[in-house]
């Protein structure tokens, strides 16, 4: 079966999606952040570092693999 992904509005929507879904025994499960901490904190460092100023330039693969 399919599944469905819903963003609702506030705290209200929420409610009243769950109380439908648990009256229509479907079930469901509610997660908090859609990524993990990692990548969260590994995007937060990428734009400090370019902040920073601390950007290498992508010149190819084998140049970033030290095989050039």
């Amino acid at each position: 079966m399919d599944a469905l992904i819903v963003y609702p509005d506030n705290k209200e929507q929420l409610a009243a999606l769950k109380a439908v879904m648990k009256a229509m025994k479907i079930s469901f499960e509610q997660k908090a952040e859609i990524y993990p901490d990692y990548v969260i904190k590994g995007v937060k460092e990428s734009l400090q570092e370019s902040k920073d100023g601390k950007l290498t330039p992508y010149t190819g693969i084998r140049d970033m693999l030290n095989l050039a």
